[in-house]
């Protein structure tokens, strides 16, 4: 009786309505994963069908370099090459530097505005929510040039840099945190002799594990998808981040078009860490968001 109090009409609907958008939000991902699962003779002849026939991991094999090229192209490939376990290896590289780095910088700078007292403290704490406001792209000539001039095109350390230093929105994030940190508990050590740092580093942040989890996942999600910058500065194949071996893959028609069902499998693989990343930690994630605006 209970259950049906509480179904009411609005409810009903409400309930409607997210599934229906759950439905619209995964049905992209789904044709993605079944195209990938597709054969490619068949890829046409399957269009319509919202599961595939004679499904197969051959398309995998292909673009993860486990196919010599005569084989692949036997097998309906486009004669594209891209060595997509590089690429791989250079997301990861290239998105395990920014988090480690960002992360940390950001979280040492939201402490010193949470706890430290210097002058011009809130002016400098609000030009760095106001960066907030400044799209990535009128930063992105000065960039280009300033890694020119340095001599950092074509490295890892011209991707990495600058994504490294801190960002507004990560400050004033983990900022709503430390300020919720009971004081007593970092007094006392400061009473015992230990240093800003050291409380810092044993007190604080593992009282704060969570969103500085959070940032580290944000920031990931964000840098694993990132396309145009290391398109620019990593031009050298040797450097493509797995975006930028998409787009090249995609471009590549040998045969005349392009291989469709190995582009869907190289995109699986790349979004599969993002969708990993979400459904362990995404309810977290959306719980420090909260408890962050709250604040």
């Amino acid at each position: 009786m209970k259950l049906h109090a509480r179904l009411t009409p609005a409810r009903l609907v409400a309930w409607l309505a997210l599934v229906a958008m759950l439905l619209i939000t995964l049905l992209p991902l789904w044709m993605v994963v079944k195209t990938a699962l597709t054969p490619n003779g068949m890829l046409f002849e399957q269009s319509a069908r919202l599961r595939p026939e004679q499904a197969t991991l051959e398309n995998f094999r292909r673009v993860l370099g486990l196919v010599d090229p005569e084989s692949s192209i036997a097998m309906g490939g486009s004669g594209a090459e891209v060595d997509f376990a590089k690429a791989l290896s250079n997301s990861l590289i290239f998105t395990a530097l920014v988090v480690v780095l960002q992360t940390t910088l950001a979280a040492m700078a939201a402490y010193a505005f949470a706890r430290l007292r210097f002058p011009g403290r809130g002016i400098l704490f609000g030009l760095f929510v106001a960066s907030m406001m400044i799209p990535g792209v009128v930063t992105l000539i000065p960039n280009f040039v300033l890694m020119k001039e340095l001599g950092l095109l074509n490295t890892m350390a011209g991707m990495v840099a600058p994504f490294c230093l801190m960002q507004g929105f990560s400050i004033f994030f983990l900022r709503q945190f430390f300020l919720s940190v009971p004081r007593d508990l970092e007094e006392a050590a400061l009473l015992d002799g230990a240093s800003h740092l050291y409380v810092f580093f044993r007190i604080v942040l593992p009282l704060s594990a969570t969103p500085v989890a959070t940032i580290a996942v944000l920031t990931g999600i964000n840098m694993w998808n990132e396309f145009f910058w290391p398109y620019l500065v990593g031009r050298d194949e040797s450097l493509q981040v797995l975006p930028v071996a998409l787009q090249v893959f995609k471009t590549q028609t040998p045969q005349g078009q392009p291989d469709w069902t190995g582009l869907m499998a190289a995109t699986t693989v790349a979004v599969l860490p993002t969708v990993l990343l979400l459904v362990a930690l995404g309810r977290r994630v959306v719980e420090s968001v909260q408890f962050s605006g709250g604040k």
